[in-house]
């Protein structure tokens, strides 16, 4: 899985200079810091096995801070000589390591690395800060970690969200906070007189951020509260200063920061230069763990093959063997499987292993072989065999009798493992070692397919490694009672998958295009609009210009500051609303220009010219849950909330004339599973008796008859229903109701009282999860959470929730894979027609020719509902229509 890790340039090498001993060469040159640079960087390489990096540097002393504020920084005294000669040092040894590094005229390494994270995390990258600085807390998310120094740079402290929890009792976005209040001398930042770290921690507890300190005041005394007051320009402005910008231009593109592992011949002669023999040492043994590879020292462990790299002459040898032959391994490039290149095939035979260029592959006198590949009776198991289908199929070659995919089986065995390479696999189950795919092949720009002979021997090693793997992963899966999951829903899931890929769905390229012009015409009248009310043009999508017009020009008020200015992201825009009538202009233009860019130019991109379709690839093996996500282009995120965002639906039609497009969907599938789990009486009495399960709730919680549930009750009630299957806090209920956390502990106390069962499962299942280390689908589905014993509160309270909810949405999960193989048995059982399109979250999309439409409108819901046998009633709602948005 991608791994960036963001280093911040100027706080390490600060911090490694002041902690090491004086350090020269025999050239005289200073080098202490950049030594104890370059010790944590191999130590994080090693550690982390990053796939990007990038060195963040501050360029110059002046920065669009001291606009506001000229004594910036003013208090730090002038870098010594000794460490200013340092840095092109640093430089030129990251050069020669392969490691990108940036900085940017008027901005901070906080800044540009504060960009690229946020870049990353909305691309769902993992991200991990280096830095000394505490500032750098504020950028902790899902997908971001900042590991602070300790001990000057020789250990790392990692920081996420249950880590600022419980040292600071905050939440990262109000580190801003923190400083606005406190200040830094450090940077010369002044916060508010006689206010420390414990006092600010104190006030943000019990207001939550600065302005809400200065707008109550009134309820302090004695001196802190008239420093507030004195100083309440002093504390915005600090919080200003500390909040770091994360829209500022950064010209990195993510292969720019691609790291290949370290390169001896650029790395040595630098290391030597610097006259760092312990390092040089330390290299000729860790090369092949710094690279993430399984090279050089591990070699050693890899075993002798004989390997036959064919001709033509030896395909008659290997089509005699392919009876006896069960192990295959297809190796592809490139991420979008519709679209890879297939650089040969390696079949695993007793004692030895035939190599089979691709080129060869579609010779004339290969098709004993290529007919081998499509026979569904020929089993076969392999590493990641639904990719190889697809890219086998757009190559001509049909491909079929997957029996045992050993990536599938890893992924059930271990949930959280992200994708597991072969070469991952085989280290962790002891077996020879497979280099990794970087050491033979590099990385992003330096990626270049090997000679026949280092890439036939890869492939044979793969080939070997799946082959050792399959009896050990099969036995494991018995052992964990997952057998029947694998075999019966996965496996079979998995070709079904495929064979809905390949079919692909057909788009409307003209309607596409003309939805395309309609949202244009929305939008410039939109922009005019705008423009007339705000009695200027000016860059809608410059935050700073929108900001100038909002709060200097229309006076309206201002509910958040960045650093460069004034905030108008969503949440500030909302709030606003109500002041203006511009701001709902505003909002509406960004919904339609997002649906523009992403989903009308987005989905253009991805129609295959050939088939005037698009072809999503359906990912089996990346959620912990059991989900399934798309790709290329992902068709389970058109928002269908707005009419605009359901109108991109119509769009997608039938591939043949006069047929219909056909949708069922699961009615509330999470909390009839909850109820069946639970075994709660009053759930499962509102599924039985068919009754609205959000005002069963509220009748039942607020203790009114059904008929005296309004509005804002059933809203109520729906959030907690919903919340419960999604681990449930007050803080979250708060705020999805707009009250406030003790109204919601509140409530969320009433449901517990009266749903009991409800109650009791929560408790059983942390119980159960505590004692065996993981929690399970009712199909036997697996999640691991070894962090549910864990001391510290927050980590533990996190597993804890995902202990309760996971086998809910797991096992919706399973349902609809269930649902999927039985419609796959009975569309071959009757002989249709109708073709299975896509799965999207609890929703199934077929097309479907006239004459099968009054059966499919009974058989798809039919089977839906019949995929399991709950204690509740499994409930499908079916439509139809002459596209996908009719058929909703």
């Amino acid at each position: 899985m991608d791994k960036l890790i963001l280093i911040d340039g100027n706080s390490i090498i600060y911090r490694a200079f002041f902690a090491m001993p004086p350090l020269t060469n025999s050239s005289g040159q200073h080098t202490n810091a950049v030594y104890g640079f370059a010790n944590m960087l191999l130590r994080l390489l090693q550690e982390e096995k990053p796939s990007h990096l990038l060195v963040a540097f501050d360029a110059g002393k002046q920065t669009f801070r001291h606009e506001g504020y000229k004594e910036y920084k003013g208090g730090r005294e002038k870098t010594p000589p000794e460490l200013s000669e340092q840095f092109p040092l640093l430089r030129e040894l990251l050069d020669s390591f392969g490691i990108s590094h940036y900085e940017l005229e008027g901005y901070e390494a906080d800044d540009i690395i504060g960009a690229v994270s946020k870049r990353a995390d909305e691309e769902g990258r993992q991200v991990l800060v280096v830095t000394g600085d505490k500032d750098m807390l504020q950028l902790v998310s899902d997908n971001v970690k900042v590991a602070l120094t300790r001990k000057g740079v020789t250990e790392v402290e990692p920081y996420g969200f249950p880590e600022i929890e419980e040292r600071y009792g905050l939440k990262p976005e109000q580190i801003t906070d923190l400083k606005g209040l406190m200040g830094d001398t450090s940077d010369n930042i002044p916060g508010v007189p006689g206010i420390g770290e414990k006092t600010a921690l104190k006030l943000l507890h019990q207001f939550g951020s600065v302005e809400e300190v200065l707008a109550r005041t009134d309820e302090l005394k004695g001196k802190m509260k008239e420093n507030l007051i004195n100083h309440a320009e002093d504390a915005r402005m600090s919080k200003r200063l500390a909040t770091i910008d994360r829209d500022m231009p950064v010209e990195r593109s993510w292969d720019e920061m691609v790291f290949g592992g370290l390169e001896e011949e650029k790395a040595a002669p630098m290391l030597r230069k610097l006259e760092f023999k312990s390092l040089l040492e330390r290299l000729s043994f860790a090369a092949s763990s710094l690279s993430d590879s399984e090279g050089g020292a591990a070699s050693q462990q890899e075993e002798e093959l004989q390997v036959i790299y064919c001709t033509e002459e030896d395909l008659d040898e290997l089509g005699k063997a392919l009876p006896s032959i069960q192990t295959v391994h297809v190796e592809t490039h490139g991420d979008n499987p519709h679209q890879a290149d297939v650089l040969g095939i390696a079949f695993a035979a007793e004692e030895k292993y035939y190599y089979v260029p691709f080129e060869l592959l579609k010779s004339e006198g290969a098709g004993k072989i290529t007919e081998w590949l499509g026979d569904s009776s020929a089993p076969k198991q392999g590493h990641d065999l639904h990719r190889a289908d697809l890219a086998l199929h757009w190559q001509g070659i049909a491909f079929a009798g997957a029996s045992f995919d050993i990536s599938l089986a890893a992924y059930l065995l271990d949930p959280t493992g992200g994708e597991q390479a072969l070469s991952d696999l085989a280290a962790k189950y002891g077996l020879p070692s497979v280099p990794s795919d970087e050491s033979i092949y590099g990385k992003g720009a330096k990626y270049k397919v090997p000679d026949q002979e280092t890439l036939g021997l890869h492939l044979a090693r793969k080939a070997a490694a799946a082959s050792r793997l399959e009896p050990k992963q099969r036995e494991e899966l018995e052992k964990n009672g997952m057998s029947g999951l694998f075999f019966d829903l996965e496996m079979p899931l998995s070709r079904i998958l495929a064979d809905m890929e390949k079919q692909g769905v057909s788009v409307n390229r003209n309607d596409l295009q003309e939805l395309g012009t309609e949202f244009q015409a929305q939008i410039d009248k939109l922009v005019a609009r705008i423009y007339e009310l705000a009695g200027t043009e000016f860059n809608l999508n410059s935050p700073k210009q929108l900001g100038e017009i909002l709060f200097d020009k229309l006076q309206l008020p201002v509910i958040k500051k960045t650093k460069t200015g004034y905030s108008t992201d969503a949440d500030v825009l909302d709030k606003l609303a109500p002041y203006h009538e511009i701001v709902q202009f505003i909002l509406d233009y960004r919904q339609l220009a997002k649906l523009q860019s992403t989903y009308v130019e987005g989905l253009l991109k991805e129609i295959r010219p050939e088939t005037g379709k698009v072809h999503t690839f359906f990912r089996q093996t990346i959620t912990a849950t059991g989900r399934l996500s798309s790709q290329y282009p992902n068709l389970q995120n058109i928002p269908i909330r707005l009419e605009e965002g359901r109108k991109i639906r119509k769009v997608f039609v039938p591939s043949e004339e006069g047929w219909h497009m056909l949708a069922a969907d699961y009615s509330q599938i999470e909390l009839r599973v909850l109820a069946h789990i639970s075994n709660d009486e009053r759930l499962k009495e509102a599924f039985l008796h068919n009754m609205d399960i959000h005002t069963k709730t509220a009748s039942d919680v607020f203790g009114v008859a059904p008929e005296a549930v309004d509005s804002n009750m059933r809203r109520s009630a729906k959030a907690v229903n919903f919340g419960i299957v999604y681990g449930i806090s007050d803080y979250g209920l708060s705020q999805n109701l707009n009250i406030t956390r003790k109204e919601a502990a509140k409530f969320i106390d009433q449901y517990f009282d009266v749903f009991q069962g409800v109650r009791r499962y929560m408790d059983e299942i942390v119980r159960e999860a505590k004692r065996d280390g993981y929690v399970k689908t009712l199909l036997e589905r697996r999640r691991y959470l070894p962090e549910i014993n864990a001391s510290n509160f927050n980590i533990r309270s996190f597993a804890e929730r995902t202990a309760m909810n996971t086998p809910i949405q797991g096992t919706a999960a399973d349902i609809i894979k269930l649902a999927m193989v039985r419609m796959d048995e009975s569309l071959r059982k009757h002989n249709l027609r109708s073709r299975m399109l896509l799965q999207v979250h609890d929703e199934l999309v077929f097309e479907v020719p006239p004459e099968e439409l009054e059966m499919m409108t009974k058989l798809v819901p039919e089977t839906m509902e019949k995929a399991i046998e709950l204690s509740v009633p499994l409930k499908a709602e079916v439509s139809s229509g002459l596209n996908w948005y009719e058929a909703k």
